[in-house]
């Protein structure tokens, strides 16, 4: 486990053509080293607060492994951090990462707490009208931490597993659940369980819950 790119970006004005300008922070550079703060990197910021950001997602990860793929799938170069991660990662997919599991990541130490939900500035930053589609399919999300520890993290720092947590729910299997397994109740309560779970996905959870106990009352 280990970082193959650490990259951070303020918000600026981004242009995709057809006079369609977005103001992001998508579009990172790579860092030789970052301080991680509670609240994110230093020098790293995001532009829609309500959807990014915060406390809970103070870190998103990227899985170096995708690329390949993507590329293949699509017949193009992706730009570098395409899916605007603080950490393109290499040895930590989404089927391995459990949620609530704590790593050090060089002098830091974060906790994962939700699977990345994916947005339109994906889209617009590689110029794939259907990523997000494909995205959703696969679970090939990423994932988003948040900061126990500050410090120092640099562009060779390795990754070590420190801590997992009993309820055994990886990211790949939380977007199976919400994306595509639309009733399946008992999971749905079984991630609930999870101490470190972000509010947003709790909420998206619980509604859900309250969807399928919906359903079953009716029929």
């Amino acid at each position: 486990m280990y970082i193959e790119r650490l990259s951070t970006s303020l918000p600026k004005r981004l242009d995709y053509g057809n006079n369609e300008q977005v103001i992001s922070a998508i579009a990172k550079e790579a860092q030789s080293q970052a301080y991680l703060t509670k609240l994110g990197f230093t020098g790293d910021d995001v532009a829609d607060k309500k959807h990014h950001g915060g406390l809970e997602r103070a870190v998103c990860f990227y899985p170096h492994e995708h690329y390949s793929y993507w590329e293949e799938q699509f017949d193009l170069s992706l730009p570098k951090a395409a899916f605007g991660e603080n950490i393109t990662v290499s040895g930590l997919l989404e089927s391995e990462v459990i949620l609530g599991s704590i790593y050090r990541v060089g002098d830091a130490k974060i906790q994962i707490t939700q699977a990345r939900t994916p947005c339109r500035t994906i889209v617009q930053h590689t110029g794939i009208a259907d990523f997000l589609v494909h995205i959703i399919r696969t679970g090939f999300t990423g994932y988003l931490a948040k900061v126990l520890h500050e410090g120092t993290v640099y562009a060779d720092s390795t990754i070590e597993l420190l801590e997992e947590p009993s309820i055994k729910m990886s990211v790949l299997r939380c977007n199976e659940v919400y994306y595509h397994e639309r009733e399946n109740l008992s999971d749905v309560n079984q991630l609930l369980q999870i101490e470190s779970l972000a509010e947003e996905w709790r909420d998206m959870l619980n509604k859900r819950k309250q969807f399928i106990t919906n359903k079953v009352a009716r029929d």
